[in-house]
């Protein structure tokens, strides 16, 4: 009886090595390619039978056209748009990705943000460190009280509303699919959620949809003075709209941990732009290098949900 060929996986980036030394004993080959172009790797596609991805390179219709013998692409972390998922599912192409790895990474990162946003920590605490000592103009505001909107009730969102359920917040929050409301969030249509909420977070994909989704008649519709966290996809924001807000006092704070001025890769900016500037320069807004999802931690359990949803479908001996 013929031994079963093995599945031959594609490396494009560096992850946990759990990743290889789990598959490897179910009896997956591996090779490895960090450095290949996008061109350069198509030449080679046709022979692996699995990719396993962050950001590095897009897997569009060409790339796929390509890929004759591909039965999987696994994304270690939540979003998919660097694939054409449309083509990749008409080709029977299992698509696998592991949100479940960085929901706790990410929903301490959003609390974290903003405690030290609405308390003011990161001034206040720069300002004594060079001889400044402000007490009146470095009051904070507290989260106990306040009506924190999500919008995308997912892995996410689910994990940033049981965060909050410590602090004393009425968690609210607005998703395409409907009752999935749980104990730690109560689901509301949007324009509730515009009226109501005191903070608004996001937590979505970037789809045509939610392409700038906040806008400027978005975010002339909240109905308060509100706090304004993004750790989904800088593009869910227009950005000018943004700025003006917070220059007028109609977004009372920023904490952004995505731009819409990253490159697809997540691993450079465009610098050469004045609402960029407003934000890096503002007091009113926090940024940090798209690592909401980025601890010590999520970065083996997303390779972990990887591994095992990958033996999942595609079992070897």
């Amino acid at each position: 009886m013929l031994k079963e060929k093995k599945m031959k996986i594609l490396l494009l980036d560096k992850n946990h090595p759990l990743i290889t030394e789990q598959l490897a004993a179910k009896g997956f080959s591996f090779e490895e390619d960090f450095t290949s172009t996008y061109e350069e790797v198509l030449k080679n596609i046709e022979q692996y039978d699995g990719i396993i991805i962050r950001s590095r390179i897009p897997i569009d219709q060409r790339f796929l056209e390509h890929a004759k013998n591909l039965k999987f692409i696994a994304r270690v972390g939540a979003g998919m748009e660097n694939i054409d998922v449309d083509f990749a599912k008409k080709s029977g192409i299992a698509l696998i990705s592991s949100p479940e790895g960085n929901r706790d990474s990410v929903a301490e990162h959003v609390l974290g943000m903003l405690l030290i946003l609405m308390n003011r920590l990161f001034i206040s605490s720069q300002e004594v460190k060079n001889g400044i000592w402000k007490r009146e103009e470095n009051r904070g505001d507290e989260l106990l009280g306040k009506t924190f909107g999500i919008i995308g009730y997912g892995n996410m969102g689910k994990a940033v509303a049981k965060r909050l359920s410590g602090f004393g917040c009425k968690v609210i929050f607005h998703d395409l699919l409907s009752n999935i409301g749980d104990e730690f969030g109560t689901q509301v249509s949007l324009k509730t959620l515009k009226k109501e909420a005191d903070i608004l977070s996001l937590h979505l994909p970037i789809t045509k949809e939610t392409h700038y989704l906040v806008d400027e008649k978005f975010i002339s519709e909240m109905e308060k003075n509100f706090y304004f966290v993004n750790t989904a996809r800088g593009k869910n924001v227009d950005t000018k709209f943004l700025v003006e807000a917070l220059k007028s006092c109609k977004v009372k704070g920023a904490a952004l941990d995505v731009l819409e001025y990253e490159k697809a890769s997540f691993e450079k900016l465009d610098t050469d732009n004045e609402d960029l500037e407003f934000l890096l320069q503002s007091e009113k807004v926090i940024v940090t290098p798209h690592i909401a999802g980025w601890t010590i931690q999520s970065k083996e359990k997303l390779a972990q949900v990887i591994v095992d949803k990958i033996l999942v479908q595609f079992p070897q001996t």
